[in-house]
């Protein structure tokens, strides 16, 4: 089930994301480098991201790059228990 969120369809001033809590301790934790480096691009994209995204889209774009992040993680973190 995917629920539709709007909350950030009015807020046409935000254009970037600051990740705050553990995440930079889990990512700089991955095994390989290249894991690393791939989970630091994905969390950066965001940033990249959101300043050309129309104001109504802004909500939707945060949902799929969070969702990216997490299925990105959750494959690491299956790799890493192999």
């Amino acid at each position: 089930i995917r629920w539709n969120y709007t909350h950030f369809g009015n807020c046409d001033q935000l254009a970037t994301v600051d990740l705050v809590g553990g995440i930079h301790t889990t990512i700089s934790s991955l095994h390989m480098e290249s894991w690393r480096t791939e989970m630091i691009a994905r969390i950066n994209r965001i940033n990249q991201v959101l300043p050309v995204t129309q104001t109504r889209d802004k909500t939707d774009e945060i949902q799929q790059w969070m969702d990216s992040v997490l299925n990105k993680m959750d494959h690491y973190k299956a790799e890493h228990h192999r």
